[in-house]
């Protein structure tokens, strides 16, 4: 899943994705933004790592690739726009 945002990338932004993402069950979050706030990295790569804990737990074979890509949002991709 790709999501675009203009401007700053916050924590409330990275929430909306998470639960973007529960709901979806990608296997990669592709985050294109200006620039990222380090405390939505953080949550980005817990959820991430959560995935992970509960796949062990539950016995599948589960994760999330995060992937930033920071600096340029090109509104030429589609994505989801936050």
């Amino acid at each position: 899943m790709l999501f675009k945002k203009k401007g700053l990338f916050t924590v409330k932004d990275a929430m909306k994705v998470i639960e973007i993402a529960s709901r979806e069950d990608p296997r990669e979050i592709i985050i294109m933004c200006e620039a990222i706030d380090e405390d939505a990295k953080r949550r980005l790569w817990d959820y991430a790592r959560g995935v992970e804990l509960m796949a062990d737990l539950t016995g599948e074979d589960r994760s999330v690739k995060i992937e930033i890509l920071e600096g340029y949002v090109s509104d030429k991709v589609k994505g989801v726009e936050l």
